[in-house]
């Protein structure tokens, strides 16, 4: 089941029991002379509609439902689950999280529950079913949402642990079996009885790290699907999804987003400066991203939850985040974001939040209306923009947009280089995250060059027939692939057969399914097909020159070059397209590239820093089937999606305070006024602007 509106939803949260002062009528008047059709309610005050155990008051919230409805503004409702009362945190004090053995979280925050807790589930279940038996039925609900924002703590509760040890015994069936299959022997390890499995606190061995952290996805997982068959119940036919924080210790978005009638996520990106264009920073990505690509990155990887448009429940109205991160967007970034997540396949757009709260930590954290509650600049941009997307209708909705790259995702390996990833902080120890990096350089890479990306789960990659996706986006980028299924190998090396340009990316293919290292030569399963092979590997404490080798099809700028990692790729049978500026390093090829069937694989021995992956990708892009729109320009960037009625939308974006002129390159119809535009007429932008232009798909 998916879910497509007729036109693209917009609004924001809106939390009238926060509000200071009473306004119902006042916030609709304004939203709804905002273009708001949606608004998302209800998720975060257990408390309200539970005051006291088994004390429920339910009609609070039944003026804001009729006002909606009365006003023709949808609404989704979501379950209370993610915050507690405290009655049931004194009533309780066991389903308090424990971050480590023996150490809860202690209270006054959110999401500080063991939501694997049988007492914890018999609350929820209750308060779930109660506030859905009353409304679920209103008119105004288009939607519910389970939970918010899952996956916040690795549980490390007493029962959280003794599940994990039942799961080892169920999957391998004897202590001699682990013993085997982890190398137990390695540190006198070694089991004699399931009682001896330590706790994972101070555990060193990958191994039972990974399987750890697989575990800990599997509950959230289960009790989302839990929660989430409860909402099935009363939702009927209208939808149901959770708000995904992508970046959360333990969720699968893969997983969740099945269970879902549509995939949801909170795309937060930093504003101001960090979005210009050209970019040549490497900054770090959290919860909030950090240059323009990432937020294409954010809603690549919504897009590729489900492979479906998806909508977007929370995004900044003004500063995100706390009382020292002030960054409201510039005039026309609103915008731009807006359009850069619809090219992407969002088919909602909605602030977080409405009013800015007057109290609590997210005080800071602006809103659609700012603390005197009288609309300002904020405002005034997002009902523009609620107007524009009114009028574009459903021609902006269900779109699929292109892709040039395909980038592979793969949970277990991110976890496996949370705690043992080659990419090391002070003092050399491993830093907190080595799988981002390794798959972001790639990522960014293609954004640099102008081409789109999508991304597939390795749990999925399987049901997509590798000749179709050969034929349908030249380039496939698997990095950072350490945790490698043999059977997502072969599905690379097919891909590549039948005529896509697959390029592997450091670590891919090194381990197995137990982050066991192979007995084979690096890239497993992929170095005779690559023709080349490493076995020596390097943290490299200063950027290495990377250059072209003479004659070779590939450019590279004069400063490109493999940053904090390179691997010692030595050719057989490829063709070397790039070695290191460095007397010993240089020996080596820093890219590879050999013809497999109808396609080829390339090798890229390094972590590339931006020249070298825009480089790489300006070559990749130029020998596949497809062509994109790359504007000269270097503050302009091109993305397009196809519509429901088969045409495609170029999104034109100047990112920049400078305006830009660009040339159409084939003739096209600007979408908003629907004036013809003739193949070689120059389109102007303003600061932070973007335009729109259709062609037949």
């Amino acid at each position: 089941m998916s879910y497509t509106p007729k036109q693209v939803l917009f609004g924001a949260a809106y939390y009238h029991e926060y509000q200071p002062t009473p306004r119902l009528k006042q916030d609709f008047d304004e939203m709804k002379a905002a273009g708001f059709s949606v608004i998302r309610i209800g998720e975060s005050v257990w408390s309200t509609w539970e005051p006291e155990d088994g004390v429920f008051d339910l009609e609070w919230i039944t003026p804001v439902l009729d006002a909606a409805a009365e006003y023709g503004i949808g609404v989704i409702l979501g379950t209370p689950t993610y915050a507690i009362p405290p009655w049931l945190q004194r009533r309780y004090p066991e389903l308090n999280v424990e971050i480590a053995t023996g150490r809860p979280f202690g209270w006054g925050m959110r999401q500080e529950i063991d939501v694997t807790h049988a007492a914890f589930r018999f609350h929820v279940e209750r308060v779930v079913r109660k506030i859905l038996e009353r409304h679920a039925s209103h008119e105004a609900i288009i939607g519910f949402q389970v939970d918010n924002e899952p996956g916040a703590w690795v549980i490390h509760n007493h029962d959280a642990f003794e599940r994990f040890r039942d799961r080892l015994r169920k999957k391998y069936g004897t202590v001699e079996t682990l013993n085997e299959t982890w190398g137990l022997t390695y540190w006198s390890h070694r089991l004699t009885d399931w009682s001896d499995l330590w706790r994972p606190d101070s555990n060193f061995l990958p191994q039972y790290d990974l399987a750890w952290r697989l575990f800990q996805a599997d509950l959230l997982t289960e009790y989302m699907a839990w929660q989430t068959a409860i909402v099935d119940e009363y939702a009927g036919d209208r939808f149901v999804m959770t708000c995904m924080s992508y970046t959360r210790p333990t969720i699968r978005d893969d997983a969740i987003g099945q269970m879902m009638t549509v995939t949801a996520g909170n795309p937060y990106f930093k504003a101001q400066d960090a979005l210009t264009l050209p970019d040549s920073e490497i900054k770090p990505q959290t919860w909030w991203t950090q240059g323009t690509w990432g937020l294409y990155h954010s809603a690549d990887w919504m897009y590729g939850t489900r492979h479906e448009p998806f909508l977007v429940t929370e995004v900044g109205a003004g500063s995100i985040g706390f009382s020292s991160m002030n960054h409201p967007a510039y005039p026309g970034q609103r915008r731009q974001s807006a359009w850069a997540l619809i090219s992407r396949g969002a088919q909602m757009i909605e602030y977080w939040h409405w009013h800015t709260l007057h109290f609590g930590p997210e005080t800071y954290w602006g809103g659609v209306l700012p603390h005197s509650e009288k609309p300002g600049r904020t405002y005034r941009e997002i009902a523009a923009l609620g107007s524009e997307l009114q009028e574009l209708g459903d021609r902006i909705v269900g779109l699929t947009p292109d892709a040039h790259v395909g980038l592979l995702y793969d949970h277990a390996s991110k976890w496996a280089f949370e705690k043992f990833g080659p990419l090391a902080g002070p003092g050399g120890w491993p830093i907190d995250d080595s799988y981002s990096p390794l798959v972001e350089a790639f990522e960014r890479g293609a954004f640099d060059a102008g081409l789109q990306t999508r991304l597939f789960h390795t749990s999925a990659i399987l049901d997509f027939d590798p000749a179709v996706i050969a034929a349908e986006i030249p380039v496939f980028v698997a990095t950072a692939y350490y945790v490698a299924d043999d059977a997502v190998l072969a599905w690379l090396r097919d891909y590549a057969a039948a005529g896509g340009h697959l390029i592997v990316g450091p670590r891919t293919g090194y381990a197995d399914l137990e982050a066991r290292a192979r007995l084979e030569v690096a890239p497993g399963g992929l170095a005779d097909v690559a023709g080349a092979w490493y076995d020596e590997y390097t943290n490299v404490e200063a950027p290495v020159p990377v250059v072209a080798v003479a004659g070779s099809w590939l450019e590279l700028p004069d400063d490109a070059a493999a940053v904090e990692w390179i691997e010692a790729y030595e050719a057989t049978d490829a063709t070397v397209l790039a070695r290191y500026d460095h007397p010993h390093h240089g020996s080596y090829a820093a890219v590879t590239t050999k013809e497999l069937g109808s396609g080829r694989v390339t090798t890229v021995g390094a972590l590339p820093n931006p020249p070298f992956a825009q480089g790489l990708f300006a070559w990749a892009g130029e020998i596949g089937s497809a062509r994109p729109w790359r504007p000269a320009a270097g503050s302009v960037r091109v993305h397009s999606a196809v519509n429901e009625a088969g045409e495609r939308l170029h999104v034109v974006q100047n990112w920049s305070w400078t305006p830009a002129s660009v040339e159409l390159p084939f003739a096209a119809a600007d979408l908003h006024s629907g004036d013809a535009l003739e193949a070689g007429a120059a389109l102007s932008l303003g600061a932070w602007d973007v335009r729109v232009v259709v062609t037949p798909g």
